[in-house]
């Protein structure tokens, strides 16, 4: 059986293989020269500690030298999905286009055994595939992750467990898409659909009310040295909402906040000390830093649940009937 599944599927797992070590060796040898820019390591430049002037240079470096790669891993959003959806969509696909499915379910193995067999062994390959090259991903971002934190899109969706999960989702619907459509290529097109508009949506919508976010509140400060976020926010913290307030706290929009700039410059007054005489505050919208691994736990559950129910549905239409 193990043979088997090597022989129809040994191109997908190659091609797929191929790219997730090439990718992975350019990013050890990059991840370790951008490494080298922190002689005590990236983590001692973390969050507050690196406002040192030592840190400060380093991260100067880094952006000068390696910041064009930074750029260049939004493309890897896409790994789990080619990952996932690659291997997924031909499970059933190719054995419905083929007919080969009407002699594989009649030989000794059962088809249930049949199917489960591929589903562990292919879905496997996805786990490991996609988990080793988030891993070599992730201690690559850790110079990136020290100054900006790791809630940044570019970051959260590229590291700890959601990649792994979000390959999970993409073999799922490229299972199940294979089993409905009869058609490799179709079910890759209706993966690929559906994970960009799943992570969209998660990302945009549900991620920021995984809990509820804290609020910090201060006066507009008089000399405007000293900007409300940065003091009571740390710098990897994740930013929902900043803005400004009247002394009721009522949030005010932009065309209010331009009004009280225009009066200030008619005042010929110095803007911060105008905003801070008519108590007017400053509110930042955030979740702390320390989120990061439960909001990470949170979505996978709900990525992976979702893959479960479309597997689910695939082996109820395998057992109970002809496809």
């Amino acid at each position: 059986m193990t043979w088997l599944i090597w022989r129809q599927h040994r191109t997908e797992v190659c091609v797929v293989g191929l790219l997730i070590g090439v990718f992975g060796v350019a990013l050890l040898v990059l991840g370790a020269q951008a490494h080298d820019l922190f002689p005590g390591g990236p983590a001692a430049c973390a969050g507050d500690a690196g406002l040192n002037e030592t840190c400060a240079a380093s991260f100067r470096r880094l952006d000068e030298e390696y910041g064009f790669v930074e750029n260049l891993l939004a493309a890897f959003y896409l790994v789990p999905l080619v990952v996932g959806a690659f291997l997924g969509a031909p499970l059933l696909a190719r054995e419905l286009e083929d007919g080969t499915w009407q002699l594989a379910w009649t030989q000794a193995v059962p088809r249930m055994r049949w199917l489960a067999a591929k589903l562990a062994a292919l879905g496997g390959v996805t786990v490991v595939l996609t988990g080793m090259f988030t891993a070599v991903l992730t201690w690559f971002r850790q110079p990136f992750d020290a100054w900006e934190g790791r809630f940044q899109y570019d970051a959260f969706d590229l590291e700890g467990l959601v990649p792994v999960a979000y390959a999970l989702f993409a073999f799922g619907v490229g299972v199940a898409a294979g089993a409905i459509l009869r058609r490799s290529l179709p079910a890759f097109g209706v993966a690929f659909g559906a994970f960009l508009a799943a992570r969209m949506s998660v990302a945009l919508l549900a991620r920021p009310a995984y809990a509820t976010p804290l609020t910090t509140v201060a006066p507009v400060p008089v000399d405007g040295s000293e900007d409300l976020m940065g003091r009571r926010t740390g710098v990897t913290d994740w930013v929902i909402e900043r803005g400004y307030a009247d002394a009721t706290g009522r949030r005010l929009g932009s065309a209010e906040y331009f009004e009280l700039e225009a009066a200030a410059d008619r005042a010929g007054t110095n803007l911060n000390q105008f905003l801070h005489g008519r108590g007017v505050q400053q509110f930042g919208v955030y979740h702390p830093a320390d989120r990061f691994w439960p909001f990470q736990l949170v979505e996978t559950a709900l990525f992976v649940g979702v893959a479960a129910v479309l597997i689910g549905v695939v082996v109820w239409r395998v057992r109970h009937r002809v496809i």
